[in-house]
């Protein structure tokens, strides 16, 4: 099983994921973090990420490797994270054929509706716990 961890900017989000998961997952789970920049795939890296991977064709070309993508759901908005995240980096994603299980983080001008207001730790808990279904399933 290979997830990606995909974040950008300062690459906290990607960071408290990537410490969940690897406190919680079997040691087997080949944890892959994708930053749009070299900061946040550092960030990654450091909390337990075994390979990482930066910027537009890392993400490009690791996307329809892996079994699962994790992060949160701006990752399939073309120019979110200020930017950092292009068109290509949001269609490579959006059209893997891996799973995805996405924190419902938006900032701009997309809402989501219909989602209940929860605290990050609460939403990165609930994430970890469908990435730990899913594997025990795969």
């Amino acid at each position: 099983m290979r997830i990606a961890v995909v974040d950008g900017q300062g690459g906290g989000i990607g960071k408290h994921i990537m410490e969940r998961l690897r406190r919680e997952l079997p040691e087997d789970v080949d944890i892959l973090a994708l930053g749009t920049n070299a900061l946040a795939t550092s960030v990654m890296l450091r909390a337990g990420a075994n390979e990482g991977a930066t910027g537009e064709n890392a993400v490009i070309y690791n996307a329809p490797r892996v079994d699962l993508i994790v992060g949160p759901v701006s990752i399939l908005f073309p120019h979110a994270m200020m930017g950092e995240l292009t068109p290509a980096m949001a269609t490579a994603l959006a059209a893997s054929p891996a799973k995805k299980i996405l924190l419902p983080l938006v900032r701009g001008s997309v809402e989501l509706v219909g989602l209940r207001a929860e605290p990050l730790p609460h939403l990165i808990e609930e994430l970890v716990q469908r990435v730990k279904e899913y594997i025990e399933k795969f």
